[in-house]
């Protein structure tokens, strides 16, 4: 029998996630993708079935297998490389993952009428990929060390907030 008063403890998640679950989170790809060439090819064998003399019973599926397929790689690899997570401890951009306690300051996005870019607009971006992904919009980050790297996200305002919040100027980003 355990006591109640003493808290249990905790082992650590080893995909560093919280208890609480992710404060933003984007896939990178959805599963339903994977669905869309065998969808396509179904519609095409009941418009055969209805209309045709000839029904193509074995290319059909086929090809409703290799679109799946195709797709499937596809959806893998964004869900590895493109997707963002951040918990209260980390962020995680595709395979790169940043401790929230090394982020100095969230950087305000950049003015639309500038003529030279920001620091930060070309500094690192964080991930294995060589630039911010096609889709996904940078959000500029100050180190404690004093170096700026791009964050990436499609919804790149709710990111900068979720990120602003943790640092701790959830109204007021610093600028580079």
């Amino acid at each position: 029998m355990t006591d109640p008063t003493v808290p249990e403890p905790t082992t650590p998640d080893p995909m560093g996630t919280d208890a609480t679950g992710p404060l933003f989170h984007e896939p990178g790809a959805r599963w339903r993708t994977v669905a869309i060439g065998p969808l396509f090819c179904a519609v095409a064998l009941v418009v055969e079935l209805f209309t045709g003399p000839v029904v193509h019973w074995a290319a059909l599926p086929i090809i409703a297998i290799v679109l799946a397929g195709f797709s499937y790689v596809m959806v893998v690899a964004a869900r590895r490389h493109v997707s963002v997570e951040l918990t209260s401890t980390t962020l995680r951009q595709g395979t790169e993952e940043l401790p929230v306690a090394e982020i100095e300051a969230v950087l305000s996005p950049p003015p639309e009428d500038r003529r030279d870019p920001e620091r930060w607009e070309t500094a690192r971006s964080l991930g294995e990929l060589a630039d911010v992904p096609r889709g996904r919009k940078p959000v500029g980050l100050r180190l404690t060390g004093g170096t700026f790297v791009r964050a990436w996200a499609k919804d790149a305002d709710e990111l900068r907030a979720r990120l602003g919040e943790l640092v701790g100027d959830p109204g007021q980003t610093a600028t580079s």
